[in-house]
C-alpha cells in the first residue's frame, strides 16, 4: 500500500510536467494514439466517479483534476495538429474516428462535431458554470450561519468539541471546494472555444498545406485533411463533453447518504401512482393512429409492472408499522395529576399542546436533553437534575417556556411545521420577522417545505427542537448556581471520600458544613466556573477556612486553585487572552471605596463614576464582541467580587478576572482596552464673537 501510494505521488506531478512539454515537443503516432486512449478513459472514469459519490466533497480534487484534463487535451490538440500538418497521419485513432465514426464524410463529420460543441458549449458548461458561480456564492454567504449551528449542537450537546472542529473544516472544505468549481467550470468554458478555435485553424491551414506543399489537388486537399481535422476534433470534443457531464453533475449534487444511481431509482420510482399513470399513458398513446405500438407498449407494460411491484411494497410497509393504542383519557381533576402539577420541579420545560408532538418525534427532544445534561457534566461538573417536560395550556400555540423551581425565566417559540431560518438572507422569505433568543440573530420561522429553498438562498435553517434545546442550554449556564443541589453535594462529596477520605475530613463538618460548600460551588458556578476537580476545591477550602470561613473568601481561593482552568473556558483552543484592564487611579479609588456587608464586599462610589465606569465597560465589551475575540476584565483579587457585582449589570457576558488567576493559568495576554470611573468632560460650547 505504501509503494502505490509513493508511486502515485511520483506520478501525478511526472504527469503534468509531462502534459507541458507535450505542447512543445513533436510525439509519434504511436504515441499520441495510446494518450487519446488515455484521455478518453480518465475523462470516462472521472465521470463514472462522480456519479457513484455522496457528496462533492468526497471528490475534493476534481477541479484540479479539471484543469490536467484540459492542459492534456489542448496538448493532444497541439500535438495532433502537428502531425496532421506535416505527415498528414496522426495515428489510428484519429483515422479511425475519420473514416468510421462519421462515415468518411466530411459535412457528416462537421455537422457531428458542431452538435457536440453545441451540447457541451450551449447546455452543458453554461449551466454547470452558472451552478457552479451560484454554489459558490450560496456557500460563502452561509458559512456565518452554519458555524452558529455547529456552535448551538455544541453547545446543546449535541457533539463534542472533536466532532465540532471536524464539522467547521467541512463547512471550510465545502467553501474551499465550490469557490475551485466557480474556476475549475471557467476552464471547461475555455476548452470548449479552444477546441472549435483549433479544428476551425486546422482545416484552413491542412487545406493551404496539401495544395502549397505536397502538390495536392483542391479535392484531395479537402478530402484528406478535412476528415483528419474532424477526427481529431471528435476525439478530443468527446472526452471533454465528459468533462462537461462532470462537472454539471458534481455542482449539481445535494449531499445524499447513497450514490447518484441509488438515489435516483428510489426517488423515481417512489410513487406507485406515478408509475402507473405513467405506463398507462405509454399504453393509450399506442392505440394512436400513426405511432409504433410494439415500443410504448413495451415502454407501458414495464411501468405498469413497476407499478404493481411498488403498490405490494407500499402494502408490506404499512403492515409492518405498529399500532398506535389510544391514549388513556385523563380527568383534569384527578388526584394523581393535581398532586403530580403541585411538585415543584427544579428545571421543567412547558410546552404549548399544539406543539407537544416535539416529544416522541424523530428528532426527539428528550433525546437531546439527555445529550445536553451529559455536555454540561463534562463541562462545568454539575449533572442537571432530570427536566421534566408537560404542556400547559397558558402558553400562547406554538410557545413555549423554561422554569426554574417553579419560576418562568425563559420563553421562545417552536410552531409546529416550521423551522427557523436565520441570517440576513431570511428577509426575502415569507413570515414575520423574529429575533433568535440566544445569539439574537434575525430569523423568521417558515414551513418545513422551503427549509431547502432557504439554504440556497443562503440562510441557515435550524429546526424546532434545536432552537429550544440551545435555549435551554443557554439557561441552564446561567443558573447553574440555583440548579446545584445539597443531595447532589452530597453525593459528589461521598464519592470523593471512597478514594481521598483525608480531604473530606478535614473540611467536613467542621471548619465547614455541607451547606457551606455548597454555598461555595454555587459561587463558583455563578460565573460558570467549573466544579470538576472537587478534590482540588477541597483542598483550598481547608487551607482558606483555617483563616476565616467568609464564603467569598472561600469561592475566591478555589478560583486561584482552578484558574487554569477558568482561564481555559475562555481563550477555548487559542492560548491568548484578550483582557480589559482598570485605569491604575481607577483601580486605586475602588480600593479606598470598598466596604465588607453581609451581602459580601461592595464598592462605594459616586452615582457619576458608577455609571462612567460601566459606560466605559460597555463600549469596551462591545468593541470585543466586533472583533469576534472572547475578552475578560481583569482587576485587583481584592475588589474583584465587588466588580463583578458591577460589571454584570453592563456587560452580563464579560469574565472578571484577577491578576493572580491570569498568572496561574500561563498564558499569553494581549491588552484591547482600558476602563475607567472618570466621567466624560461634557463638551464646551463653541464662543461667539463679541
Amino acid at each position: 500500500m505504501k509503494k502505490n501510494s509513493r508511486f502515485i505521488e511520483i506520478v501525478a506531478p511526472i504527469g503534468v510536467v509531462a502534459i507541458i512539454f507535450l505542447l512543445v515537443v513533436p510525439i509519434p503516432a504511436q504515441l499520441l494514439d495510446f494518450l487519446i486512449a488515455l484521455n478518453i478513459g480518465g475523462s470516462l472514469l472521472v465521470l463514472l466517479t462522480t456519479m457513484f459519490i455522496k457528496r462533492p466533497l468526497d471528490f475534493s480534487v476534481f477541479p484540479s483534476l479539471v484543469l490536467v484534463f484540459t492542459l492534456l487535451r489542448l496538448g493532444l490538440n497541439v500535438a495532433s495538429t502537428r502531425l496532421v500538418l506535416r505527415d498528414g497521419y496522426a495515428g489510428k485513432v484519429i483515422n479511425a474516428f475519420g473514416d468510421f465514426v462519421v462515415g468518411g464524410s466530411i459535412v457528416i463529420g462537421l455537422v457531428i462535431f458542431l452538435i457536440l460543441v453545441v451540447i457541451q458549449f450551449v447546455v452543458v458548461t453554461n449551466g454547470a458554470g452558472r451552478a457552479a458561480e451560484v454554489g459558490a456564492r450560496f456557500t460563502l454567504d452561509a458559512m456565518p450561519g452554519k458555524q452558529m449551528a455547529i456552535d448551538a449542537d455544541l453547545n446543546a450537546g449535541l457533539i463534542d468539541e472533536k466532532e465540532a472542529r471536524r464539522r467547521r473544516a467541512e463547512v471550510s472544505a465545502e467553501a474551499d471546494f465550490y469557490g475551485a468549481m466557480d474556476g475549475g467550470s471557467k476552464f471547461v468554458r475555455g476548452d470548449a472555444i479552444a477546441g472549435v478555435i483549433i479544428t476551425l485553424i486546422n482545416l484552413i491551414g491542412g487545406f493551404i498545406i496539401g495544395m502549397v506543399q505536397h502538390g495536392m489537388t483542391a479535392q484531395e486537399s479537402i478530402q484528406t485533411y478535412s476528415l483528419l481535422t474532424v477526427g481529431d476534433g471528435l476525439v478530443t470534443q468527446i472526452p471533454a463533453l465528459l468533462m462537461s457531464v462532470a462537472t454539471g453533475l458534481i455542482v449539481t449534487r445535494a449531499a445524499s447518504e447513497k450514490d447518484l444511481g441509488s438515489t435516483a431509482g428510489h426517488e423515481l420510482f417512489q410513487s406507485s401512482k406515478a408509475l402507473t399513470l405513467a405506463g398507462g399513458a405509454s399504453v393509450v398513446l399506442a392505440i394512436v393512429p400513426g405511432l409504433p405500438k410494439l415500443p410504448f407498449l413495451l415502454v407501458g407494460a414495464i411501468l405498469l409492472l413497476l407499478g404493481q411491484q411498488r403498490r405490494k411494497g407500499e402494502a408490506s410497509e404499512a403492515q409492518k408499522k405498529p399500532e398506535r393504542a389510544p391514549a388513556p383519557i385523563v380527568r383534569p381533576d384527578d388526584p394523581e395529576r393535581l398532586l403530580d402539577e403541585l411538585e415543584v420541579r427544579p428545571l421543567e420545560i412547558l410546552l404549548s399542546p399544539d406543539i407537544v408532538d416535539l416529544v416522541g418525534s424523530e428528532d426527539d427532544l428528550l433525546t437531546r436533553v439527555r445529550s445536553l445534561r451529559r455536555k454540561i457534566a463534562l463541562d462545568l461538573g454539575l449533572m442537571l437534575p432530570p427536566v421534566r417536560t408537560r404542556d400547559s395550556t397558558d402558553l400562547n400555540p406554538g410557545e413555549y417556556a423554561i422554569s426554574i423551581h417553579g419560576v418562568e425565566v425563559a420563553r421562545g417559540q417552536a410552531p409546529a411545521g416550521r423551522a427557523l431560518a436565520l441570517g440576513d438572507e431570511a428577509a426575502s422569505l415569507p413570515g414575520e420577522m423574529v429575533v433568535e433568543p440566544v445569539f439574537g440573530l434575525p430569523g423568521k420561522w417558515i414551513p418545513i417545505e422551503m427549509s431547502y429553498s432557504a439554504e440556497v438562498a443562503g440562510a441557515t435553517v435550524v429546526d424546532r427542537a434545536s432552537v429550544l434545546v440551545t435555549h435551554l442550554s443557554r439557561v441552564a449556564y446561567q443558573h447553574a448556581a440555583e440548579l446545584l443541589s445539597r443531595e447532589y453535594v452530597k453525593t459528589r462529596t461521598d464519592r470523593l471520600k471512597q478514594t481521598n477520605a483525608s480531604v473530606v475530613d478535614e473540611l467536613i463538618p467542621n471548619p465547614l458544613t455541607l451547606g457551606d460548600v455548597q454555598r461555595v460551588l454555587a459561587g463558583l458556578l455563578a460565573e460558570e466556573a467549573p466544579i470538576k476537580d472537587l478534590e482540588v476545591l477541597f483542598e483550598a477550602m481547608t487551607v482558606r477556612a483555617r483563616i476565616s470561613t467568609v464564603i467569598e473568601g472561600l469561592v475566591e481561593a478555589c478560583r486561584r486553585a482552578i484558574a487554569p482552568a477558568i482561564v481555559a473556558r475562555i481563550t477555548g483552543q487559542d492560548d491568548v487572552l484578550h483582557v480589559i484592564t482598570l485605569e491604575p487611579a481607577s483601580e486605586q479609588v475602588m480600593i479606598e471605596g470598598l466596604r465588607t456587608t453581609d451581602q459580601g464586599s461592595q464598592i462605594h462610589l459616586a452615582p457619576d463614576k458608577v455609571e462612567a465606569f460601566m459606560t466605559s465597560l460597555k463600549q469596551a465589551a462591545q468593541k470585543a464582541d466586533t472583533e469576534a475575540v472572547a475578552a475578560a476584565l481583569v482587576c485587583s483579587p481584592m475588589i474583584r467580587p465587588a466588580v463583578r457585582k458591577v460589571a454584570v449589570l453592563a456587560a452580563p457576558e464579560l469574565p472578571v478576572l484577577s491578576y493572580p488567576e491570569v498568572s496561574a493559568a500561563h498564558v499569553q495576554v494581549e491588552t484591547m482596552g482600558v476602563v475607567t470611573i472618570s466621567p466624560a468632560a461634557p463638551a464646551q460650547p463653541a464662543s461667539r464673537p463679541r
